[in-house]
């Protein structure tokens, strides 16, 4: 059987209620789904008790965004994902409040900076296209931009204006990966690398990256991800047997703001065996 084990709803930047990624993973043929918002724990209990009703396994947790910086120059960014990490009272839970704050506040600035930019935006079409205050990012910006004509689509929008480094951009305070890892340990979850790659970095370098993470608690790698080619994908799972890590996997499902990708089968050439989850269950304190 496969799984799914990256994907968003509108409790992040998402486009489709929590609730329906689990229906979205059992018509895929999926065993197991793991829903992963931004910095949120949220749609959990809504995509659970349709989990329950579709047959499919909902894997709780989430993506955290963290500094990338650091290490041999990484000029890319970081983002860990969290398994087996619940609502609750547990030390992950207190810090995705603290950074769901911190979201709010530096959306109202990006709002700000685009009009200083000339690029002006209603704030709250802005969140009405998320759906709520709390689920709006960067993607849903570039939604507005393009409706109002500053751009031609999204992806103009991330290169001129919203992307790192660019005009627009406004930095947020985040964890470094390692503290993610030890946090994750501590809240009874596992961490993993997400799309390693983004970390812009060369293979060894990167590999040099892996082994500091793992050594701070980090249990696997993604390295079967939707938008990686073939040889990316087999590079990325010889780090990991090599480190003594879980190859992981996923969509990255986003909806509508990532149409090329579906869940469970990515891009259609996407296939995670169910013995991950097993292998990432075993990795648990």
């Amino acid at each position: 059987m496969v799984i799914d084990l990256h994907t968003h709803s509108t409790v992040s930047d998402g486009s489709d209620p929590p609730e329906r990624i689990p229906a979205l993973a059992a018509a895929a043929g999926c065993s197991a789904v793991a829903l992963t918002d931004h910095d949120s724990l949220a749609g959990l209990a809504a995509a659970r008790a349709s989990a329950a009703a579709a047959g499919v396994t909902l894997v709780p947790g989430c993506e955290v965004s963290c500094k990338a910086s650091g290490l041999d120059g990484e000029a890319g960014s970081a983002h860990l994902l969290v398994y087996f990490v619940d609502e609750g009272d547990h030390p992950l839970a207190e810090e995705l409040v603290r950074l769901r704050g911190e979201r709010l506040e530096r959306n109202r600035r990006l709002a700000a900076r685009l009009g200083e930019l000339g690029f002006p935006v209603d704030y709250d079409a802005v969140v009405a296209r998320a759906g709520s205050e709390e689920g709006t990012g960067r993607p849903h910006f570039a939604q507005e931009l393009v409706a109002r004509g500053h751009v031609p689509d999204v992806d103009d929008a991330f290169a001129r204006l919203l992307g790192n480094g660019r005009p627009a951009y406004v930095p947020k305070a985040r964890l470094t990966p390692a503290d993610v890892a030890r946090m994750a340990r501590a809240s009874g979850g596992v961490a993993v690398l997400a799309h390693p790659l983004s970390l812009a970095l060369e293979p060894r370098a990167l590999e040099r990256r892996v082994v500091e993470l793992a050594e701070a608690g980090l249990v696997g790698i993604e390295a079967t991800y939707a938008r990686y080619s073939v040889d990316q994908r087999a590079m990325l799972r010889r780090m990991a047997k090599r480190n003594g890590l879980v190859a992981t996997g996923g969509s990255d499902y986003h909806g509508t703001l990532k149409p090329d990708l579906q869940v469970g089968c990515g891009r259609g050439d996407l296939r995670v065996d169910d013995s991950v989850l097993e292998a990432l269950a075993a990795r648990r304190p």
